[in-house]
């Protein structure tokens, strides 16, 4: 038995070692490089600006002459954006667009502070972990789908966009988002999917049409935000969730109202355990 045992040891140990001299050595950063992006418009009656982001810090906000114009600071060559364009899709990425693939370098610095241009288009953001900080008051957005793993997101619509989005999603996992001026996104399904985190949800603007909300969350502590005098209602479905709902809201078996004038908001909330506070 010793015999047939010493032998398989020693395959292990060889096959070991030649893994380890096969395995490839991790990449090396580079002095800090930071360089302008600006990509124009394509030319199509439809534009879809897909950015492909990773870990890292991304900032955006309107002011663009172009589709997008900013800079990127990097410190692997490998997270040198690309553009591809075909029709009138727009993808801007990080290297090679695969958003798992920063995790494994040594104190990577990766930021993108973008401006986006004024015309209608539909949005797309794919992160990672990361830091974002998104001002998307005023820009035209006929749809916007933000997914991203866990994250620090700050978004704020301070504007009316001009134009009607159709669907806003947002796909997270155990994040910390705030999301304000909702009410100006001019939204018509907003809908969340969320694991455990903070999500902070402020429906202040103008709502110029009756619009629907779908929250499903993990364990989390969800503010909701409605200002008073807005017509909104809140059916809270799910698992063992306290709601605490302050004065101005009228709740019954698991519906809570605020009456207003306008039109009206209607939110669904799935939770699987977490607190749920419904505040003016």
């Amino acid at each position: 038995m010793y015999q047939n045992f010493i032998p398989f040891v020693a395959i292990l140990a060889l096959t070991a070692l030649a893994c380890g001299i096969n395995a490839p050595k991790p990449p090396t950063p580079m002095p800090e490089v930071t360089e302008d992006i600006r990509v124009e418009y394509p030319d199509s009656d439809e534009v879809i600006l897909n950015l492909a982001f990773g870990a890292g810090e991304l900032t955006l906000k309107p002011g663009a002459e172009v589709l997008v114009d900013g800079i990127a600071a990097y410190n692997y060559e490998e997270f040198k954006p690309q553009v591809e364009v075909a029709g009138g899709v727009v993808k801007l990425q990080v290297g090679d667009g695969d958003l798992d693939f920063i995790h494994g370098f040594n104190n990577p610095k990766n930021k993108w502070d973008l401006k986006l241009g004024g015309e209608a288009m539909n949005l797309s953001i794919d992160a990672g972990a990361y830091d974002g900080a998104f001002e998307f008051g005023g820009l035209a957005l006929t749809r916007l789908d933000i997914s991203d793993g866990a994250s620090d997101v700050a978004i704020n619509f301070s504007e009316p966009n001009p134009v009607e989005m159709s669907t806003f999603t947002y796909n997270t996992g155990a994040s910390n988002v705030k999301i304000t001026g909702l009410a100006n996104a001019n939204f018509n399904l907003f809908d969340l999917s969320a694991g455990a985190g903070d999500y902070t949800l402020d429906f202040s603007g103008d709502l110029r049409r009756d619009a629907s909300v779908k929250i499903e969350t993990g364990l989390s502590n969800v503010i909701i935000v409605v200002p008073a005098g807005m017509d909104a209602a809140v059916t809270v479905e799910g698992g063992l969730s306290n709601v605490n709902a302050t004065p101005g809201w009228e709740g019954s078996g698991g519906v809570y109202r605020q009456k207003g004038e306008g039109h009206t908001l209607t939110i669904i909330v799935e939770m699987g355990a977490g607190n749920l506070t419904l505040a003016r």
